[in-house]
């Protein structure tokens, strides 16, 4: 069984397509976002790195050796360099980095140079659980409110290095020899700078560690430890979420809004469905969008004037019946009366007879196109038994194949003649007729023969009304040419088809094929 990976009714295609074009809309906006984050947080990382890598560069710079060694050891082991930058002037933050641990962890209210005490400042922390004064609750407090980030990797990436590089280099200024490169050994001596937008532990286990080796003019060197995720962007699990939500909402109101446009078109199609079996149908309900309520309301006027169109071919059939029936009438006694040579009166009455046929015939086609037989369930098995019986009675040879699962829900009478006409057309022309019954989704019923077929370009005008092949004009055998029409007719009033076909081996076939009405 062949599986469709793209949806066959409309609604399925609408449903699909909308969602889709959702996904890529969002896809292609969640790109752009994370695109833009990312760009963002380089850019405020290497500025914030630049900034506090030259502060404590130039904190540095006007020690001594032996004095610059011991900054650069407490730095590494205190790891309190980033409270104590807030604020104050360079004197003063070196001596609050050089000083004991018992000092206070907040300077004076001013300064000598009259800045901002650290205080009134919003104090930067290093990552880590480390942090002076850092209590069980406040961590978790702090983790709680904390975003949950997510490291998106993206292609094509800024190249971090020579940013930083460039930034660095144009904040310390040229006296400054600045080198960054893959830390090598992680247990190497470094002053760790913290990760300023988000924490490493929040976002990622994949940071990559860079060593920022920057020289003083004095020839000796410091170096720095900083912390970058290659090649993505910190993204917030909220973000997903409202995706999706959007996701959510979108195919809602989609399946709505689909939903009132397909159901009144299957509601419609039900409708010429129906309308094939019985033209007297329950009008459409003219509700929808205006294009549907026009559909629906086109409908409808077909229906009344097909109605009006029906009536009053019936009162004109009535007439016909009536006045065709009394000439002929007339005319058979006149033959009977006036004309004594008996050969003469049985040619005369059998064109009256093959005329009677013609009027029988006709008026039946017509009739046929407006029946008002209600529809019940018809046993096919005994149907095909009954015709076959009577045929084998007139000395016609009639075979069954196949049975039908279960009853056929029809016009009796109509599905009788449908069936009579076609084993009789194969009996008469074909010697034999074979009826093969299948069952499924649709009914469908094989009459064969074994008689000469048909002309390929005369297989369709066989279900013209009143067209005989030359082969069956004999006015003994042809008929009046109504059979078949009559057969298609009725198929096509059960909402199925009729079509013929030359067997290969010979013969002729008439197919037979009735949709079963699934409820």
């Amino acid at each position: 069984m062949r599986i469709a990976l793209w949806p066959q009714s409309l609604f399925g295609r609408l449903i699909a397509a909308s969602i889709l074009a959702v996904l890529l809309a969002e896809f292609f906006a969640f790109v752009l976002i994370a695109r833009e984050r990312e760009l963002f947080v380089l850019e405020g990382n290497v500025r914030e790195w630049s900034r506090r890598i030259a502060e404590i560069t130039f904190m540095l710079q006007p020690l001594s050796a032996s004095e610059r060694e011991a900054a650069v050891n407490r730095l590494i082991e205190q790891r309190r360099f980033a409270r104590v930058l807030g604020g104050g002037s360079r004197r003063r933050r070196l001596e609050m980095m050089l000083a004991p641990d018992d000092l206070p962890s907040a300077p004076p209210a001013s300064s000598r140079d009259g800045e901002r005490a650290p205080s009134d400042r919003r104090p930067a922390v290093a990552p880590g659980p480390g942090r002076p004064g850092d209590t069980e609750l406040s961590r978790r407090t702090r983790q709680f409110f904390a975003p949950q980030l997510v490291i998106i990797p993206l292609p094509l990436s800024p190249d971090f290095e020579p940013t930083l590089h460039q930034q660095l280099q144009a904040t310390l200024g040229t006296a400054y020899r600045v080198s960054i490169k893959p830390a090598a050994d992680a247990a190497r001596q470094a002053i760790p700078i913290p990760t300023p937008f988000f924490e490493p532990r929040e976002a990622s286990t994949s940071l990559q560690l860079y060593d920022v080796d920057v020289g003083f003019p004095d020839g000796d060197s410091a170096v720095f430890r900083i912390g970058h995720t290659p090649r993505g962007a910190p993204l917030s699990r909220n973000l997903f979420m409202t995706l999706g939500l959007l996701v959510l909402v979108l195919v809602i109101a989609l399946y709505v809004t689909a939903r009132s446009i397909t159901r009144p078109l299957s509601n419609l199609v039900r409708a010429a469905e129906n309308l094939g079996r019985n033209v007297r149908q329950p009008k459409l309900d003219e509700k929808g969008a205006r294009e549907l309520r026009d559909a629906a309301r086109a409908f409808n006027t077909m229906q009344d004037r097909l109605q009006r169109y029906l009536d009053s071919r019936t009162r004109v059939l009535a007439a016909m019946s009536h006045d065709l029936k009394t000439p002929l009438t007339r005319l058979r006694l006149q033959v009977e009366t006036t004309l004594d040579d008996p050969s003469i009166q049985a040619r005369f009455n059998k064109e009256l007879d093959e005329m009677e046929s013609m009027v029988r015939g006709a008026l039946g086609l017509f009739r046929g196109l407006d029946d008002d037989e209600t529809l019940a369930p018809i046993d096919i098995d005994a149907l095909l038994a009954t015709l076959q019986t009577e045929f084998t009675e007139m000395g016609a040879e009639v075979s069954v194949e196949g049975r039908a699962i279960e009853p056929f829900t029809g016009k009796p009478q109509a599905l009788r003649r449908c069936l009579t006409n076609l084993v009789s057309n194969a009996v008469k022309f074909g010697v034999r007729a074979r009826i093969v019954v299948e069952d499924g989704e649709a009914l469908v019923i094989r009459v064969r023969d074994d008689g000469p077929g048909i002309a390929p370009e005369e297989i369709e005008r066989v279900f013209e009304p009143f067209y005989r092949v030359e082969s069956s004009r004999n006015r003994d055998t042809g008929g009046t040419g109504l059979g078949l029409s009559i057969a298609r007719d009725v198929a096509q009033a059960h909402g199925g088809s009729l079509v013929a076909r030359n067997l290969p081996g010979g013969g002729l076939e008439a197919l037979l094929v009735l949709p079963r009405r699934r409820l």
